[in-house]
């Protein structure tokens, strides 16, 4: 999972859908606690990613 920080504005909508995975500090910054996407947080950060209303999260592929 990748931040782009330059568009994330911390409105913690993320947060609001897993704030297990997700963090927004008193100080407005994104934090993501859980940066592995597991069986478990695999529909919350979808979810996550597509309610971003700046759009700045999104899923990469990791090459083994």
């Amino acid at each position: 999972m990748v931040v782009d920080y330059g568009l994330c504005e911390a409105n913690a909508i993320c947060m609001g859908i897993n704030p297990e995975v997700f963090d927004v500090d008193d100080e407005d910054n994104l934090h993501i606690l859980k940066p592995d996407i597991t069986p478990e947080t695999e529909s919350d950060v979808h979810e996550a990613v597509r309610r971003c209303p700046r759009q700045a999260l999104s899923i990469v592929e990791e090459d083994d």
